[in-house]
């Protein structure tokens, strides 16, 4: 997987190499992070990854309309259990969740990848996540995930794979799941992965390109264990300027002046469902931007014909059209010095959503809307 921040310097490793992709057809490119182009320099970028996949034949080309490249991929098909998977992003692990093995690389990597068709890598150890209990109401994926990174850290996990498994992962939706293996590289995670399992394969039904096949870890291969009882879980948000620097949303005290509802952990169609229900004739706080940007353009349309972005409009949000967004802080959504946001992105370094001075807090699609209308941090349970 290729994107447009990246297509660019893939393209001149490429001619610096003198070389050509070897399976063009195994390359997907998405255009997600700059969607509309915003500026000359992010248009420019743009049409070099068009014009790489004109000039290399890369026929899934997903152009300005389709959404985040780690929702597009599982959703057209591209990532079935079994698969090694490679892109430009960091994020890459969010595929792990349908069984594969996905990472993150360069640019001189994956023109490498691309001219000889493989990689090599240090098989990582893993670490077997547990989850067991009951959910409590108001409490998400988004939470689970805090929890874990706050536990270990940012650097818990560095160079090794995380496995999520317990009985929690059978009344998960692939959603939420896709939020536990995307967040992973949080705690400085290689990889993640979520064994294939009837809700990976009902996910997968009708979309795969090609046969799975799951692959499961042998019985004490794990080098180390952590176990989750979720039970005790509340609604929990990461403060400035680190997703492990993690608090209950009740004990946060901090006046919001943008929420964001939106990126690849937080614009799935159950983000926005939830963010519904607690806007539902309820109002923005005054003074407060409420942004919601669907992750892609199929879920943008489920959300229009549940009625799900006319409550969000009528509660006083701002839509946006299905990218990266605020996420990044380069696009549809950049904070001004000293504005603080309520945000269901990944990460909330500092500088992240814009100005250096600016300050990002971490939490679900839920406790977000819930802060938008307060128009400060509050845990949802308040309000739902």
């Amino acid at each position: 997987m290729i994107h447009d921040p990246m297509g660019a310097l893939v393209d001149d490793a490429l001619r610096d190499s003198c070389g050509e992709p070897r399976h063009p057809e195994r390359v997907v490119a998405v255009q997600d992070h700059f969607v509309p182009a915003k500026d000359i320099e992010s248009a420019n970028l743009s049409k070099r990854l068009r014009e790489f996949c004109s000039k290399w034949g890369v026929k899934h080309h997903y152009d300005v309309r389709w959404g985040i490249c780690h929702v597009v991929l599982p959703e057209e098909g591209h990532a079935a259990p079994g698969d090694v998977i490679v892109g430009t992003d960091s994020h890459m692990p969010t595929l792990g969740a349908l069984g594969t093995f996905s990472v993150g690389i360069g640019a001189t990597e994956m023109a490498a990848a691309l001219i000889m068709g493989k990689l090599w890598f240090r098989v990582p150890e893993t670490i077997l996540v547990k989850l067991d209990g009951s959910l409590p109401e108001m409490v998400f994926a988004k939470d689970i995930i805090l929890k874990l990174i706050s536990m270990i850290g940012v650097d818990g996990a560095n160079y090794k794979a995380l496995e999520f498994n317990g009985s929690i992962l059978k009344v998960m939706e692939m959603d939420e799941r896709f939020v536990l293996t995307n967040m992973s590289v949080e705690a400085g995670a290689k990889t993640a992965i979520i064994p294939v399992d009837d809700v990976t394969l009902s996910y997968l039904n009708g979309r795969l390109r090609r046969a799975p096949r799951p692959e499961y870890s042998d019985d004490g291969s794990h080098s180390d264990e952590i176990s989750i009882d979720v039970s005790s879980l509340e609604p929990l948000v990461a403060i400035p300027h680190s997703p492990a620097n993690v608090k209950p949303a009740s004990e946060v005290d901090a006046e919001i002046d943008q929420a964001f509802i939106g990126s690849c952990t937080g614009g799935r169609l159950k983000d926005l469902e939830v963010a519904a229900r607690i806007l539902r004739g309820r109002r923005v706080k005054e003074g407060v931007r409420l942004i919601v940007i669907p992750a892609s353009r199929r879920i943008y349309l489920e959300a229009l014909r549940r009625g799900i972005i006319d409550i969000l409009i009528e509660s006083g949000a701002t839509i946006g059209p299905p990218s990266c967004g605020p996420c990044l802080g380069a696009h549809l959504g950049v904070l001004a010095e000293g504005e603080v946001a309520i945000s269901t992105s990944n990460r909330n370094f500092r500088g992240r959503m814009g100005h250096p001075e600016s300050r990002v807090y971490l939490a679900s699609a839920a406790t977000v809307a819930a802060s938008a209308v307060e128009g400060r941090i509050v845990d949802p349970r308040v309000i739902a």
